[in-house]
């Protein structure tokens, strides 16, 4: 049995130029400047977040770094006071989201 795995590890790939391909990813990666809510829509956004409660499936757009992300998933922590939503295990900064959608927060709202 030892002869086989030690046969199985000549045919494993060789990562010649490790990280490279993930270098190569992120400089073809286009930057999108960020841009911030102002008026209705902040105000929107804000009642928006006035409904978010643990345990919502909610679809999230926010800032992530250099370009806009937006994930769906179970909203499983809510701070008001520290200002950030986690969505499974995304820590989401409240200035950073730019819209919230659920079928249980109206878009009117």
């Amino acid at each position: 049995m030892a002869d086989n795995t030690a046969r199985a590890k000549q045919f494993m790939p060789f990562a010649a130029l490790r990280g490279y391909y993930a270098m190569v990813l992120a400089k073809n990666r286009v930057v999108e400047p960020r841009r911030e809510l102002i008026g209705d829509a902040a105000e929107r956004l804000s009642r928006k977040l006035a409904l978010v409660k643990k345990g919502m499936m909610i679809t999230v757009r926010f800032y992530r770094g250099d370009a806009y992300e937006t994930i769906t998933g179970m909203v499983t922590r809510m701070d008001p006071e520290y200002r950030y939503i986690t969505i499974v295990k995304t820590k989401i900064p409240f200035d950073d989201i730019t819209d919230i959608s659920s079928p249980e927060i109206p878009d009117g709202e």
